[in-house]
């Protein structure tokens, strides 16, 4: 369970006033807020002059005057911290159009790097959903087309289809028709009901509960107010960013504020979680951060579930302040973003020592690509059908690069059975390849 805050009683609150001009105590209380701590994290940090209540008390009226409150049902709001403007500053001098596409993502190749990274976002949403199975096993059936075999496949399958249905709308007003088109996609085939792909729940049977322990941690509102809130998040998502005057709103905050307002009103019986994430990156792609769609967020996510349940969690029980929310996702969106220029680094370092590898002559860029493989781990025992899925090309074209390579001695063929070989470094390799780095 989640311990709730304590309630900020008058007398609470006259004594945190009181000691609001303490310079030390105001250092601590900008630090909780920079992280945006919770309650139960707050209480164990020890300050001089200052109890954990008090601690608290000050957190909390600081967080007040910073409070836009953006959604009036359920008093949804968010606060504008220093720390959260920074970030979407840091943000906006890379997701944008300030870096040309060609300084982070190569002309050549950037539509492998598209594919690639559209299918590890479609594979690590669903993962977090509950779809069980591997990295390999997924890329394999969605670079070769495959039907989806099981209920986990077609999750991947359908969130892949669904993120290549935003990008196609990402210039579209959000509508309701939009909505029900998306969830209908990224739900084919795995409802209990089919009738319940593509329509609002009809019910208050819904609850969200604990990935781990099953308890109940959140009631959605009454699907009688699914309508107007649909109409209302259509109308939030294609207003401008000012409010009518009222607060400027950045669009990495609204993005967020969409993913978390379609989270907790849950207005589908099942696939909400997936379907708030793809709202969220469609905005992202709408604001005009193109980057957005080179980018595995929901892998951060994945490997940081217990954290994303919480900052949840945090919201509802704080008064549904979703800076919580927000802070945690643009944690995730930065490390989302080192990621991407890591493996572009990486990917670029190992096309270099393959164009090195060219000049053996008598090979082509595939073929270099495979002694790179092998020269990067020279343990590895390669299959036909890997390299198939890698290149996107048939299997007769991969098995001629194999044999011309298995026939100057850069890789030796073991047999698995009749039909099936696999492929490990030659008796030649070490000579004719590592000579090119020397």
């Amino acid at each position: 369970m989640i311990e709730n805050p304590p309630t900020l009683t008058p007398e609470l609150l006259n004594s945190a006033v009181a000691k609001m001009n303490n310079p030390q105590i105001m250092d601590e209380v900008s630090e909780i807020n920079r992280k945006y701590l919770y309650w139960n994290d707050v209480k164990y940090r020890k300050v001089e002059g200052v109890s954990p209540l008090e601690l608290w008390g000050i957190v909390r009226l600081s967080r007040l005057s910073l409070y836009a409150f953006i959604w009036t049902n359920h008093r949804i709001c968010v606060p504008m911290t220093n720390h959260m403007q920074e970030m979407c500053h840091d943000f906006d001098m890379n997701f944008g159009g300030l870096w040309g596409t060609d300084s982070i993502i190569p002309k050549e190749g950037r539509e492998k790097y598209l594919t690639s990274s559209i299918m590890e976002e479609a594979i690590a949403s669903s993962q977090i959903e509950g779809a069980s199975t591997t990295r390999k096993v997924a890329k394999d059936m969605l670079r070769r087309n495959q039907s989806p075999r099981n209920r986990a496949e077609q999750m991947i399958h359908n969130n892949y289809v669904a993120i290549r249905y935003i990008t196609e709308n990402k210039s579209a007003d959000l509508t309701v028709d939009i909505i029900l088109r998306l969830h209908e996609i990224m739900t084919e085939n795995t409802l209990d009901n089919a009738e319940d792909a593509g329509r609002f729940r009809l019910n208050n049977d819904v609850v969200v509960a604990d990935s781990i322990s099953g308890e109940v941690v959140h009631t959605p509102p009454d699907f009688r107010q699914i309508p107007g809130f649909i109409d209302s998040l259509c109308a939030f998502a294609n207003a401008n960013d000012n409010n009518g005057g009222k607060y400027f709103l950045h669009p990495i905050i609204k993005a967020l504020t969409i993913h978390f307002l379609v989270a907790y009103y849950h207005p589908f019986v099942d696939g909400n979680g997936r379907t708030a994430r793809a709202l969220f990156y469609w905005y992202m792609l709408k604001s005009g951060y193109w980057l957005t769609e080179y980018l595995s967020i929901s892998r951060i996510i994945y490997r940081s579930k217990v954290s994303y349940e919480k900052a949840f969690e945090y919201a509802e029980h704080d008064g549904n302040d979703i800076g919580y929310f927000i802070v945690y996702n643009l944690r995730v969106l930065k490390l989302a973003f080192e990621e991407l220029k890591n493996y572009i680094e990486t990917k670029i370092a190992q096309k270099q020592r393959s164009y090195t590898i060219l000049s053996i002559g008598g090979i082509n860029h595939r073929q270099a690509t495979i002694l790179s493989m092998f020269r990067d781990n020279p343990t590895m025992v390669l299959a036909v059908n890997d390299l198939v899925a890698k290149f996107g090309v048939s299997k007769p074209t991969v098995n001629k690069d194999i044999v011309h390579l298995v026939e100057r001695g850069l890789l030796k063929k073991i047999p698995i059975n009749q039909k099936q070989s696999n492929y490990v470094k030659g008796p030649d390799f070490d000579s004719v390849v590592n000579s090119q780095e020397e």
